[in-house]
């Protein structure tokens, strides 16, 4: 009987519609049906008809989080809750556990500081949540018994394993084993984010991946499979006693997978999010057309006719509203009516939708009428005008860096969208924090030439809970880089600066200590005034304001407040005023006005920076300090300041690396990338050969961060490019640098240090 199934394709059974928005996560019930969590903020449950097993209906909806919700974990009936429990986590940061008798909330659990991304529950009916905030949390009766940092970067899923054990995936491409807090074993294989998670019972575990693949693999860490056939990022997985697997992608597409080959793919009009089995074999998916759907490969399950139909005809609308001829939206051309209207000059030409397809029509004057030439196609010329990204045409697809060493990411782009709306859509689909947006926005600005653009005063962020202030979050900073003809990275022209930041959080942390202050006498005299708070809060909110930097104003009476602060509170308080100085030198005012507490004797900003990074060194004041003096190199009048105090800054941060985190090594690295181009353009062969000793240092440092080691290479590139010191470069044994580095698995360090070696060839 099985391999008679096992050859029966899956047809659509049943249509479950409710939410008003994507459908994130799917968790089965047990006997008592599906759960589903959505954008709309709601997780619904749907319960099978008595009448008809397979038809299911709606019974509860469950409101309470304040932004999206994503994953789900069910409770099994107890005495505590007679009809089971669910426990859902949202982009709101919180874990909720809902008793389905009564649809209410029982505990509200908070403390991720960003979204939760997966649940499990433990034996004992401890609840397990990961976040992007990096952690794992315990939870038991709505209290954190402990968390701990599980990876580097976001933590995107968690299960529990048969043994109890954990495991973890993660955008650091691993995925990790745990036994309590103990790591017992890391998994590496896949090359992108590991966005999903199941059991595959008595033989492993499987992974989906933003690399486009499914994984199977044994619990030594032993990939037993690979499952290749998705043709963008895959976001879920689900195993089935019978050996079946399932998995939903970006590509819009449900694939079944047996033994490791795909024997059925299924198109939905929408990204497929999340993907469970039902007991009896029946497939769920959550799709971001707020639908979610059943597929069966039993006749007595299958949905009405009228059911398949609608789904072929949604299938077939959204195909259609994506589909392009010559760079054209089909679905923005106008109908055979619009031939009708007289064309107005000889040989204009207008393109009509007829069907599927766009025919191109001339008007010819003489016989007033419009002529057919012929149906219009992408031709190979096409992709000049654009590019095609998952088979739709974008003005633009960009390559974004991250940062924290991730895989470079795909974000398509049309000049016609809002780039506010692009970029929410996007960090949703790549599983980002939303503090991300105005970054990727001004990146989208940047790139795509639109300098211009005004974004909806009446927009109001939905999201909350990604206010906390972490001095040390990922910038999406980008200096435009100009290869010459034969190099692909170098020479670096233009500065890089770390020119986002979390204001609110910074505001915040400044009141908190300015009240530790105020409230210990003996030293009061030191917090601030009301007065004062509130010239800081009309500072923040100029410095918000970045289009009208033209026009606004920063006093000498602000910088002089940012100055006594930073002179006059203890070091452990210093670290959101110094990155408010930060912020404030990108402004005009701002950087002529701290200019003039550089001059003479009295040097106020070389006094902070000593206090900065002399020990015992605050890692934050180390980390904030840094990136205020790269954002320096953004104002020309701070060039001979940045030139003479040169060596000190570098003496000074070299003699503290061994306590830098790792957003301390890309800001050292930074720092030195805008020196080379510095000293390259004063044509300063002793501070060019300084730059060049510190930038190798960090280039032949295998266990740096990705970002860091590359733009140490760079600046070293193009030291050697347009300084004076390729011989010395090369008697610092360069070439076996460049040689190291181009075996890396990280194509941009790979790609420079082949522009490294290149260069060492040519006389």
């Amino acid at each position: 009987m099985a391999m008679e199934i096992d050859s029966v394709e899956y047809r659509l059974s049943c249509v479950l519609r409710g939410h008003e928005d994507d459908v994130r996560g799917i968790c089965i019930c047990g006997e008592s049906g599906i759960a589903t969590s959505s954008r709309d903020r709601t997780v619904r449950l749907w319960v099978a008809g008595s009448d008809a097993k397979h038809k299911y209906s709606l019974s509860k909806t469950l409101a309470g989080h304040t932004s999206f919700v994503g994953p789900l974990a069910w409770i099994a009936p107890s005495d505590q809750f007679p009809e089971g429990a669910i426990v859902s986590g949202g982009m709101d940061t919180q874990v909720l556990l809902w008793n389905v008798q009564t649809g209410e909330i029982v505990e509200r659990m908070k403390g991720h500081q960003y979204q939760v991304t997966g649940l499990a529950v433990d034996d004992n009916g401890d609840i397990i949540s990961s976040s992007m905030d990096r952690t794992l949390r315990r939870w038991r009766k709505g209290q954190a018994v402990e968390f701990w940092e599980a990876h580097n970067v976001a933590v995107q899923a968690v299960i529990k394993l048969s043994s109890g054990e954990f495991l973890t995936g993660s955008s650091d491409s691993t995925m990790k084993l745990w036994r309590g807090r103990t790591c017992l074993h890391t998994f590496t294989g896949h090359s992108d984010t590991v966005r999903g998670l199941a059991l595959m019972p008595g033989i492993g575990v499987l992974s989906a991946s933003h690399d486009c693949t499914v994984k199977l693999w044994a619990l030594t860490g032993q990939v037993l499979m690979e499952m290749v056939g998705h043709t963008s990022l895959v976001y879920s997985v689900a195993a089935h006693s019978s050996g079946l697997v399932a998995s939903g992608s970006e590509d819009r597409f449900l694939k079944i997978w047996k033994d490791g080959v795909c024997v059925q793919s299924i198109e939905h009009p929408g990204c497929v999010w999340d993907v469970k089995f039902l007991e009896s074999g029946d497939v769920v998916t959550a799709c971001s057309d707020g639908v979610v759907r059943v597929w069966t490969r039993q006749n007595d399950r299958l949905a009405d006719p009228q059911e398949t139909e609608t789904y072929l005809d949604q299938l077939s609308q959204y195909k259609l509203s994506r589909k392009t001829v010559g760079g054209l939206k089909l679905t923005d051309l106008p109908g055979l009516e619009a031939l009708q209207v007289p064309g107005t000059i000889d040989g204009q030409t207008m393109v009509v939708r007829e069907g599927d397809n766009g025919v191109a029509y001339s008007w010819n004057s003489k016989q007033s009428q419009w002529d057919k030439i012929g149906e219009v196609v992408d031709g190979p010329d096409d992709a000049s005008n654009g590019q095609v990204y998952n088979g739709t045409r974008y003005d633009y697809v960009f390559d974004v860096d991250i940062g924290d060493g991730l895989p470079i990411r795909k974000l398509p782009y049309n000049r016609s969208e809002n780039p506010y709306e692009v970029a929410d859509k996007w960090l949703v689909k790549e599983n980002l924090p939303l503090t991300f947006r105005e970054q990727v926005v001004e990146f989208i600005l940047q790139n795509s030439g639109q300098k211009t653009f005004t974004p909806d005063p009446s927009f109001r962020d939905p999201y909350t809970g990604a206010n906390a202030y972490v001095p040390g979050e990922s910038s999406f900073s980008s200096g435009s880089v100009a290869p010459k003809p034969t190099f692909k990275h170098i020479p670096k022209k233009g500065m890089l600066l770390f020119d986002t930041a979390q204001f609110d959080g910074i505001l915040k942390k400044i009141a908190e200590f300015n009240a530790t202050l105020a409230s210990d006498p003996d030293q009061k005299a030191l917090s601030l005034s009301e007065n004062d708070l509130s010239k800081l809060e009309a500072v923040v909110k100029v410095l918000k304001d970045t289009s009208h930097y033209h026009s606004s104003t920063i006093s000498d009476s602000d910088m002089s407040l940012l100055l006594r602060l930073l002179k006059s509170w203890p070091p452990q308080m210093m670290f959101p005023v110094i990155d408010t100085m930060r912020m404030t030198v990108l402004h005009p005012d701002g950087a002529t006005s701290l200019l003039k507490h550089t001059e003479g004797q009295n040097d106020l900003l070389k006094e902070i920076f000593e206090k900065a990074v002399t020990g015992p060194t605050q890692p934050a004041n180390v980390l904030t300090i840094i990136r205020a003096v790269v954002n320096l190199f953004r104002a020309s009048c701070f060039q001979l300041w940045l030139r003479s105090n040169f060596s000190e800054i570098l003496d000074a941060l070299s003699s503290c690396r061994p306590a830098f985190n790792k957003h301390a090594h890309l800001a050292y690295a930074t720092l030195l990338l805008n020196y080379a181009v510095l000293v390259i353009e004063l044509k300063d062969k002793e501070a060019q050969a300084q730059v060049l000793s510190a930038a190798l240092e960090i280039a032949e440092d295998e266990s740096q961060d990705v970002d860091s080691r590359y733009r140490a290479l760079v600046a070293v590139g193009s030291l050697m490019l347009d300084g004076a010191v390729k011989s010395i470069a090369i008697d610092f044994d360069v070439q076996s640098i460049a040689k190291d580095a181009k075996l890396s698995k990280d194509a941009k360090i790979s790609e420079v240090a082949a522009d490294i070696e290149q260069l060492i060839k040519t006389k």
